[in-house]
C-alpha cells in the first residue's frame, strides 16, 4: 500500500505565520508607527516580487528533476557525460542548453542528476553554467543588450568560471566529502526500485516528485527570498551605489548588488542595463556573471546539496574569478 509523504511543516508554519503577520499590522493604524509601517510596505513588495519571479522557474527545474528521476537511468547518463574530469566539466557546462533553468530551478535538478550518477565535475559546471547558459537567458540579455561584446562575454566568462570550478572538484575522488549525506528524496518512500509500467503511471510519478520536490526547495526560496528581501528594505542602495566609483570598488559593489538584489538571471540584463549609465563595463559584466551563480537564495538552496566548506567554495572562486574578470575589463575598457 502506497505511504503518503507528512505534510511539509516548516513550509506551512512559515506561511501561516506570515499570514498572522500580515493580518496583526493590517489592524494597526497606518501612521501609528510610520516609518516602520513604509519599511514594511517595502519588505512585502520586494519578497513578493523576487518570490513570485522565481516561483515558475523553480517548478521548472522541479519538474525536470522529477522527468529524470522516471526516465532517465545511470546507464543513458554514463553514455552523456564522460568520467573524465575535463571532458565531464565542460559538457556539464554546455547542459545548460538542454535544460533552460534559472538558479533557482538547477539546485533540485542538479541534486537528482548527482543521484542519477552525474560526476561532480560535470554537475558543478552545470550548476553554475546552466543560469546564463540557456536560451532563455541568452535571449534577454541579447535584448538588453544587443548581440555584442556583453551577451560575449558574459557566456564566455561564465563557461570559464563554471568549468574550471568543475575542475577544482574534480580533484575529490569521494563525492561524499562533497554532497550532503542524504540526497535521496523522502518521497521514494522505500519502494524506490518499483519502476512504473505504462507512460501514465510514470508522468503521474514524476508529477509526484515534481510537487514533492517543489515543497521541498520551496521553503528555502522563501527563506533566501525574505533576507534578500529585508538587507534591500533596510540597506539603501544609494549606499552601496555612492562608494561604486574606481576600477576595483565599482566591480566590488555590482558583486555586493547581485548578492543583495537576488534577481532571477532571467529578467537581470534589464535590471543591468540600468546601471551601465552609472557603472562601467566591466563591472556591470560581474554583475551578470556572478548574479546567476550566487545570490542568497541560492546559496540557502546549496547548502541543501552540499556541505557547507564546498558552499564556500562554490561562493568565493566565482566571486573572485567574477572580480578579476571585473577589474581588467575597467581596466582594458574604461
Amino acid at each position: 500500500m502506497e505511504t503518503t509523504r507528512p505534510l511539509p511543516r516548516n513550509l506551512i508554519l512559515t506561511i501561516v505565520l506570515a499570514i498572522l503577520l500580515t493580518v496583526s499590522l493590517s489592524l494597526l493604524p497606518a501612521g501609528f508607527f510610520p516609518w516602520l509601517w513604509d519599511r514594511l510596505n517595502v519588505f512585502a513588495t520586494i519578497f513578493l516580487g523576487i518570490f513570485i519571479e522565481a516561483v515558475p522557474y523553480l517548478l521548472l527545474g522541479t519538474l525536470a528533476s522529477g522527468l529524470v528521476e522516471v526516465f532517465l537511468d545511470r546507464d543513458q547518463m554514463s553514455k552523456w557525460i564522460s568520467n573524465r574530469p575535463v571532458a565531464a566539466a565542460v559538457g556539464g557546462a554546455f547542459m545548460g542548453l538542454a535544460f533552460p533553468v534559472c538558479e533557482c530551478g538547477v539546485v533540485p535538478l542538479t541534486r537528482r542528476l548527482f543521484n542519477k550518477g552525474l560526476p561532480l565535475s560535470a554537475g558543478i559546471s552545470f550548476l553554475l553554467a546552466a543560469p546564463v547558459l540557456n536560451p532563455i537567458v541568452i535571449l534577454s540579455t541579447a535584448s538588453a543588450f544587443g548581440w555584442g561584446q556583453m551577451l560575449l562575454w558574459r557566456v564566455v566568462i561564465s563557461l570559464t568560471i563554471a568549468i574550471t570550478v568543475g575542475l577544482v572538484f574534480s580533484v575529490e575522488k569521494d563525492p561524499s566529502n562533497i554532497l550532503r549525506p542524504v540526497l535521496t528524496l523522502a518521497h521514494d518512500h522505500g519502494h524506490h526500485h518499483e519502476a512504473p509500467a505504462t507512460l501514465a503511471e510514470k508522468l503521474r510519478q514524476a508529477l509526484l516528485i515534481t510537487a514533492d520536490e517543489f515543497f521541498e526547495m520551496g521553503r528555502y526560496l522563501i527563506i533566501g527570498a525574505m533576507l534578500a528581501a529585508a538587507l534591500q528594505t533596510f540597506i539603501p542602495q544609494s549606499s552601496l551605489l555612492a562608494v561604486g566609483s574606481g576600477p576595483v570598488l565599482s566591480a566590488l559593489v555590482m558583486l555586493a548588488l547581485a548578492i543583495v538584489l537576488s534577481i532571477c538571471s532571467t529578467v537581470d540584463a534589464f535590471v543591468a542595463l540600468g546601471f551601465l549609465g552609472s557603472f562601467s563595463f566591466g563591472s556591470v559584466l560581474s554583475f551578470l556573471v556572478f548574479g546567476p551563480m550566487v545570490d542568497i537564495k541560492s546559496v540557502i538552496m546549496y547548502l541543501q546539496v552540499f556541505r557547507r566548506k564546498p558552499v564556500a567554495y562554490l561562493v568565493a572562486i566565482p566571486f573572485m574569478m567574477s572580480l578579476l574578470a571585473g577589474v581588467l575589463f575597467n581596466y582594458l575598457q574604461p
